[in-house]
C-alpha cells in the first residue's frame, strides 16, 4: 500500500513548472520571505563579508551579463546543453549567486566534489560537456591539470576568492575572478532572463544542476535536476517546516521569523546545495559560510555569529560528543537546533549530544540526489531517535519486496520507492541506469532508492521511515558515496592483485569506510603480507580521492564469492564481515 505524509502535514502549494530557479528564489511573488524582513542571506565566517538579498539578485543580474559576453552566450538561444558551466570550489558565499547566473542564461550548473583529483574532475568536464569552470586557489593547481586535458582553455577559467587564512601565498596566476566579473557585469547592457520565453511545463524539462552521484557500475552518474525538481523540494521543506516555525513566530511576538544557520557542508553535495542554501535564502534565513570543517574555527563561528541551527553530518556530531573540554571554552548558547543527515545518526550519538545540550533538539532527515534531496524528515515536535521521520508534502512511498511485492503494513522491510515533484529527469548518458532507476506504473513515475526501509508508528501515532540497510552496494563515508566496483577496478590493476571485492565496514566517525578483500596474485604469495597491505592501501591512496581510501584495511582470502553468472556476492561478504566483528565483540 502507499504511505503518505502525516496527517499534520499542511498540502504542497502549487509548484511553478515555467520559471527558472533564479526567478523563483528571487522573486517575491513565488512565496519568499520579502526582501524587507529577510536577513542576509549568506556570509563568509571567516571575513564577515556579506551583501543583501536585494544586493544577491542583483550581482546575479550583474554576472550573467559577464558570463554572456566570456562564453558568448545567448539568454534566448541555444539548449541548455550548450551552457555548461563547473563549479569545482570549497564553500563560497557566492556559490548560488553563479548557479543563478547561469541558470538566468538558460545554462547548466555542474557541481563538483572538492575532494576530487584531477582525474577525477577531468572525467566530470567531459561528461557534462562543461565549457567553462570556477574553482579557488587552492584547487586551481588541479583544475589546470585536468583543464588541460578536458580542453577548456585558460581563459576559461574563473576564480573563487577565499579568505587569506585559506588562500595562504597562492596566487591568482592571471585569471578572471567572479568578483571582477560582476563589477563589469554592472556596465554592460541588461540581458532579459531566459524564462521570459519558457512555455508551459518548461521548468520541469529543463536541466538546471547537473551533481554526480557513484553508480554500482563504478563510474560517477551525472543527475539531471530540474529547474522544478529544486523549486518543488525547496517548497516541500519549507511547507514541512512553517507549523513549527509559525509557532515560533507566534511565541516570539514577530511578522516574520528567520534564522541564522551553519554552512560548512559542501555546497558541492546536493545536501548542502539544497537544505543549506536553497532553502535558506527562501526562507529569509542567514546562512554563515564556512569553506572546510576546522573544529575549533567552526565553534568560534558559531559563538561569533550566534548561530541557531547546525546543518551537519554524523561524524561531526561525533566530534562534538568526544569534545568535551574543547566545548567548555566556547558560548554555544545561541543554538537551538541541528539537522543531521547524509548517513544515520544513532540513537546512542543523539543521547551523547544531548546529555551535552540538552536543550538542543537533534532532527534527522533522508534524501537522496535523485530526489533533490530532502524524503523525509524529523520535525521538532515529532522527534524519535533512529527515524529518519515523516514524508514532506506532496511525496507517496511504496515498500517492495524483492519479489516485487508491495509491503501492506509497519514493521515489514523492502526496498523504498519515492514519487515527489522533486525526483530528478534522469542519468545523463545512461539510459539503462536511467530505466532501472525510475520506475513507471499506473501511480505515477518512482524512484527505486536502493534503501531497504520499513515504516513505523511514533509514539504520537506518526508514520516514521526507518533506514535498515541499502540494498545498492554503495559504501557511504563522510556523507560521499564510494561505488566499490570503482575501487575494485582500481586494485585489479595492482600486480599483486588477482581477484578482489571491496565492501563498507562500520565506522565510528565516518559511518563506513572501504575495505577490500584480495586474492593475492600467485607471484607475489611469498611477500609479507604486512608490506603487501601497505602496497595495496598505498595504491589507492596515490590514485583516488581521499574519502576512498582503504581505512578499513586489507584483508587477503582465498576467494572471492561469486554467482554462477559471475556475480560477486558483497552481501555474503558483508555477513562474513558481522559475524566476524559480533564474535570479536562477544570475546571482549
Amino acid at each position: 500500500m502507499p504511505f503518505y505524509p502525516p496527517s499534520w502535514s499542511p498540502p504542497l502549494p502549487e509548484i511553478p513548472d515555467s520559471v527558472s530557479i533564479e526567478t523563483f528564489m528571487n522573486d517575491e511573488k513565488y512565496g519568499r520571505t520579502p526582501f524587507a524582513h529577510s536577513r542576509h542571506p549568506f556570509v563568509d565566517g571567516l571575513t564577515g563579508r556579506t551583501y543583501s538579498a536585494s544586493e544577491l539578485r542583483t550581482r546575479t543580474d550583474h554576472l550573467s551579463r559577464s558570463l554572456a559576453k566570456e562564453l558568448g552566450w545567448k539568454a534566448d538561444q541555444g539548449s541548455e546543453w550548450d551552457k555548461v558551466v563547473a563549479i569545482f570550489s570549497l564553500n563560497h558565499i557566492d556559490y548560488l549567486t553563479l548557479a543563478w547566473a547561469v541558470q538566468r542564461l538558460g545554462g547548466i550548473l555542474t557541481c563538483v566534489n572538492a575532494a576530487y583529483n584531477a582525474a577525477e574532475l577531468e572525467y566530470q568536464l567531459k561528461d557534462s560537456g562543461a565549457q567553462a569552470i570556477f574553482t579557488c586557489l587552492p584547487l586551481l593547481e588541479t583544475t589546470m591539470t585536468a583543464t588541460k586535458k578536458a580542453s577548456i582553455p585558460k581563459e576559461k577559467v574563473f576564480i573563487m576568492e577565499l579568505a587569506p587564512s585559506v588562500t595562504g601565498n597562492l596566487t591568482n596566476q592571471g585569471h578572471k575572478t567572479c568578483e571582477s566579473l560582476i563589477t563589469a557585469g554592472a556596465k554592460l547592457s541588461a540581458i532579459p532572463p531566459s524564462d521570459t520565453k519558457w512555455s508551459a511545463g518548461e521548468g520541469a524539462r529543463r536541466c538546471a544542476f547537473l551533481c554526480y552521484s557513484s553508480g554500482t557500475s563504478g563510474l560517477p552518474k551525472g543527475v539531471m535536476i530540474s529547474h522544478y525538481n529544486v523549486i518543488a523540494n525547496t517548497l516541500q521543506i519549507a511547507t514541512h517546516e512553517q507549523p513549527n516555525r509559525e509557532e515560533s513566530r507566534k511565541a516570539a511576538g514577530l511578522d516574520h521569523i528567520t534564522e541564522v544557520a551553519l554552512g560548512l557542508l559542501p555546497m558541492s553535495h546536493i545536501y548542502g546545495l539544497i537544505v543549506g542554501s536553497h532553502v535558506g535564502a527562501y526562507r529569509g534565513d542567514s546562512v554563515i559560510v564556512l569553506p572546510r570543517y576546522d573544529f575549533k574555527v567552526l565553534l568560534q563561528t558559531i559563538q561569533d555569529y550566534k548561530i541557531n541551527m547546525l546543518y551537519l553530518v554524523p561524524p561531526m556530531i561525533i566530534h562534538m560528543t568526544k569534545s568535551k573540554e574543547i566545548l567548555q571554552n566556547y558560548d554555544l548558547s545561541s543554538v537551538t537546533a541541528c539537522f543531521t543527515g547524509a548517513a544515520p545518526l544513532g540513537k546512542e550519538t543523539a543521547d551523547d549530544l544531548l546529555a551535552i545540550f540538552p536543550q538542543w533538539i537533534v532532527r534527522q532527515g533522508y534524501g537522496l540526489t535523485e530526489t533533490c534531496t530532502v524524503v523525509c524528515s524529523t520535525v521538532p515536535g515529532d522527534v524519535w531517535f533512529g527515524s529518519s521521520g515523516s514524508l514532506l508534502p506532496g511525496i507517496t512511498a511504496k515498500i517492495v519486496t524483492v519479489e516485487g511485492n508491495e509491503i501492506e503494513g509497519y514493521d515489514q522491510a523492502g526496498e523504498l520507492w519515492v514519487k515527489s515533484p522533486a525526483v530528478v529527469l534522469g542519468y545523463l548518458h545512461n539510459d539503462k541506469a536511467t530505466r532501472e532507476t525510475f520506475m513507471d506504473d499506473k501511480e505515477g513515475r518512482f524512484m527505486r532508492t536502493g534503501d531497504e526501509v520499513v515504516i513505523r508508528k511514533s509514539p504520537q501515532g506518526h508514520e516514521h521511515l526507518f533506514i535498515v540497510d541499502r540494498i545498492k552496494e554503495l559504501i557511504k563515508t563522510k556523507g560521499h558515496q564510494v561505488a566499490p566496483a570503482e575501487l575494485e577496478a582500481h586494485l585489479l590493476t595492482h600486480p599483486a592483485v588477482n581477484d578482489c571485492v571491496v565492501i563498507g565496514v562500520p565506522s565510528e566517525r565516518e559511518g563506513e569506510v572501504p575495505k577490500a578483500f584480495v586474492v593475492k596474485a600467485p607471484g607475489s604469495i611469498e611477500e609479507s603480507d604486512a608490506l603487501l597491505r601497505r602496497s595495496i592501501s598505498k595504491y589507492v591512496e596515490e590514485h583516488k580521492s581521499e574519502y576512498k581510501r582503504l581505512r578499513g584495511g586489507v584483508e587477503f582470502i582465498d576467494v572471492v564469492p561469486k554467482s554462477p553468472s559471475g556475480k560477486i556476492l558483497r552481501r555474503l561478504m558483508r555477513d562474513r564481515e558481522r559475524e566476524k566483528m559480533r564474535l570479536q565483540g562477544a570475546r571482549l
